[in-house]
């Protein structure tokens, strides 16, 4: 993981995490009560990577600040997409797929709401998410 912190540092990129977490079939989604026009309001769990914080300390606050969930164990990397933030600045979002201790009750609280999305079918998700859903799947 420490290879991916160092890689975003020389990229000169500010680097953010999203966590899958996975129960009977399907992805917990978090909701956004406003999005932008064509954008899906659904989103994995993540958060900014703090300043000597490590990756995986990253996930597991992720978890439990936006879900109140407690991760158990990181299982795999499931890859990375760049982005400008909303001030124009270049982030990195890595994926990683986590197991939980138990899958409820979550309890969000910068969203609306949340849903467990069937991996199955079409994913209501952008097309980078879509492939880092892809990339679990298999």
């Amino acid at each position: 993981m420490e290879e991916l912190r160092a890689r975003a540092a020389a990229d000169g990129v500010a680097l953010r995490v999203g966590v899958v977490i996975e129960h009977n079939d399907a992805v917990l989604m978090l909701e956004h009560e406003e999005h932008a026009e064509g954008r899906s309001p659904l989103h994995l769990p993540g958060t900014v990577v703090r300043p000597g914080e490590s990756l995986a300390g990253a996930v597991v606050r992720a978890v439990r600040e936006e879900t109140g969930l407690s991760v158990v164990d990181i299982v795999r990397h499931l890859g990375s997409f760049d982005y400008l933030s909303g001030a124009g600045k270049p982030v990195r979002r890595e994926h990683f797929a986590v197991e939980v201790g138990d899958a409820g009750p979550v309890r969000v609280t910068n969203y609306a709401d949340y849903r467990w999305v069937p991996l199955s079918g079409e994913l209501p998700v952008t097309p980078s998410i879509r492939r880092i859903l892809m990339n679990y799947r298999q």
